[in-house]
């Protein structure tokens, strides 16, 4: 069982940054895809970003493409979402997940989950 917690989420206003955090609680970490999702009020999860198990690739939502950096750090057992000219429609909460699958968009196959962090970006 690994444990996911999310952290750095605030309010800012559109054009502004922010950087999200997800820590592991188990040192297999490493051995997992990690993956970004959303959820905003009244609408579905949905993907924005995801990163191999060395860090090597990176795969993003067309919506977040060029705006968000995914990256992470396996000695630290922590991945980042490095979020860039933020725009009022990327408020929502901001979930971390593990998978086994590489490029995966399907959050059914994700296995552990973080418990969200709210984003939120004003005009």
């Amino acid at each position: 069982q690994v444990q996911l917690v999310e952290s750095g989420g605030g309010l800012v206003q559109a054009g502004g940054s922010l950087r999200l955090s997800c820590t592991a609680s188990s040192r297999t970490f490493g051995s997992f895809v990690m993956g970004w999702f959303r959820q905003a009020p009244g609408k579905e999860r949905e993907f924005v970003a995801g990163i191999s198990w060395s860090g090597a690739s990176t795969f993003y939502a067309d919506s977040v493409k060029g705006r968000f950096t995914v990256s992470r750090d396996n000695a630290k057992n922590t991945a980042y979402l490095q979020m860039d000219t933020l725009k009022p429609e990327d408020t929502a909460v901001y979930y971390c997940a593990l998978s086994q699958q590489w490029k995966d968009t399907n959050m059914e196959n994700y296995n552990y989950w973080g418990q969200g962090t709210q984003v939120t970006v004003s005009s």
